[in-house]
């Protein structure tokens, strides 16, 4: 009975030294607060405003700062806005170029990866 105890105690103590490690985790890359406070409102905002989604908005950010340099995605969000408010050939910088493209993958492959990571 001892045994088992210890056995419990010990996968308990596990288990909070994973989460604990998960929260402290310092993504690769650092990013102005007002960037991932603008992030995580704005998840908020689409998704629903509730504790549990505040945590995956968190993560989200997180995420894409472990995989992009805040300046790369400053670049995507820069362009996804562009896209949106510049129609014509005006706009075509911001939909059909090579350097568009790139810098919107990035942003892409992030967003795939927090849908995986933060649930």
């Amino acid at each position: 009975m001892i045994r088992l105890l210890l056995l419990a105690a010990l996968a308990l103590g596990g288990l909070t030294l994973a989460a604990r490690a998960e929260e402290d985790h310092t993504p690769a890359h650092d990013y102005p607060t007002d960037a991932r406070v603008d992030y995580v409102i704005g998840c908020l905002a689409a998704n629903g405003f509730n504790h549990d989604l505040l945590e995956k908005c968190s993560c989200g950010i997180d995420t894409i700062a472990d995989m992009m340099s805040y300046d790369d995605y400053e670049k995507a969000e820069t362009i996804l806005s562009m896209q949106q408010g510049v129609h014509g050939p005006q706009g075509a910088i911001f939909r059909d170029t090579p350097i568009a493209h790139e810098e919107l993958d990035l942003l892409h492959r992030a967003e795939a990866e927090v849908n995986l990571r933060c649930k």
